[in-house]
């Protein structure tokens, strides 16, 4: 039993690799190549500079977001860490009242 569902097994592997290329024997023909790029019509100012870096090189925008992201998340947690701060809350000296 555990030979002839082998084999079934065996055969249905086979048949899923090579289906693929039976479809792509029967005259796909050329493939063309993709092109992503963004729309730069309905932005200006900085949005459109991120825009045309995006459809410029992928390798800058890349680079710039990874640094950007880390950066801004500094930012954003510093000036929240001061807004609880002015209103009263302290983070840093934590009591426990539990105890």
């Amino acid at each position: 039993m555990n030979s002839r569902l082998a084999k079934i097994f065996a055969w249905a592997m086979l048949a899923c690799m090579l289906l693929p290329e039976l479809a792509m024997a029967a005259g796909g023909g050329a493939i063309a190549p993709l092109v992503i790029v963004a729309d730069t019509r309905k932005f200006t100012g900085l949005e459109a500079w991120w825009v045309n870096l995006y459809n410029e090189s992928h390798l800058y925008f890349t680079l710039l977001t990874c640094a950007l992201i880390p950066t801004i998340g500094i930012l954003f947690g510093v000036m929240a860490d001061i807004a609880m701060h002015f209103i009263g809350l302290d983070l840093k000296n934590r009591d426990l009242a539990e105890h």
